[in-house]
């Protein structure tokens, strides 16, 4: 294990910093920039059983120290991930966890199956901020409940280690993330965006042709480092940070908090070697100081 490395799950990474889905398209797109397989790992886009058009344009916004993004999950499908994405990934030796998402547990765990036939994927995170069809639209990670359901029936299901990542708009996301605990999840990710909506005040319309969107970037860094503390002094397994990772420093403050890992997202639209210089930076901090990241996980507590 190196001054950089962390386990999550039984996973090994050779450091700490990810990138977000939704944000880092399927980790190929950035080859002219720097080799991600330097990198603790990519989460790919949210992979659906069925390939997926997303929603109508305008479906993306800039807001002040963040963004809107009303994308609606379009991806490839799972099958063309598995035949077209995950090969290359694997030959340049990328940590891969496939982010899926579903409307019913029957899907998720069809995704996870076909997943489970491929070799090089390290790890599967499941988007819970999905309604389920079969209990009327609600969310599943709304729900403790739902939300454990699901983390079983993939857990039962499959080997690979299981990250649940978690809706900012839950009642309790303290309870979401124990019941996804008990239910046998290897770690939490926290957090996913929180909806929010813009108006073009000159032309008296709506921004997104969706109407909301879900918030990212810089802004909801506050809100995401209290729920990653709250969470962390809750659960005994992992916990993977999300929400405005964008510098060293903010990576710090939630590995400081209890985080064993970070997610750099919005930042990567602004900077595509963002997470890159997010690795550096703690490499360089870590040998100033002469520490381990492992060390600085929890210290502020």
């Amino acid at each position: 294990m190196t001054r950089l490395g962390v386990e999550i799950g039984g996973l090994s990474l050779k450091n700490p910093v990810l990138t977000a889905s939704g944000c880092f398209g399927y980790g190929l797109e950035y080859d002219d920039f720097y080799d991600v397989a330097e990198l603790g790992g990519i989460c790919t886009k949210g992979l659906s059983l069925h390939p997926r058009a997303g929603n109508p344009p305008e479906r993306i916004c800039e807001t002040p120290a963040g963004m809107l993004n009303a994308i609606g999950l379009a991806n490839v499908g799972v099958e063309a991930f598995c035949r077209d994405k995950l090969p290359i990934l694997r030959e340049r030796g990328v940590t891969v966890v496939a982010n899926i998402f579903a409307s019913s547990i029957a899907d998720f765990v069809a995704i996870t199956e076909r997943l489970n036939r491929e070799t090089g994927v390290a790890a599967v995170e499941l988007n819970v901020s999905c309604p389920n069809v079969s209990e009327g639209g609600i969310e599943f990670g709304k729900d403790a409940r739902m939300c454990g359901e699901v983390t079983r029936a993939v857990r039962s299901v499959t080997k690979l280690p299981v990250w649940v990542k978690m809706s900012p708009e839950a009642g309790n996301i303290v309870a979401v993330a124990r019941a996804c605990e008990e239910a046998g999840a290897d770690a939490i990710t926290a957090i996913n965006t929180i909806r929010g909506m813009s108006i073009d005040v000159e032309q008296n319309k709506l921004r997104l042709a969706n109407r909301t969107g879900g918030f990212s970037g810089p802004a909801l860094r506050p809100i995401a480092l209290r729920i990653v503390w709250e969470i962390a002094g809750a659960v005994s397994i992992p916990v993977i940070a999300i929400g405005g990772v964008s510098t060293t420093r903010d990576a710090l403050e939630f590995l400081l908090a209890g985080a064993t890992a970070v997610q750099v997202g919005t930042a990567n639209f602004a900077d595509p070697s963002a997470a890159k210089r997010v690795v550096d930076g703690l490499r360089a901090h870590c040998e100033t100081r002469n520490v381990t990241v492992k060390s600085l996980i929890g210290s502020a507590r």
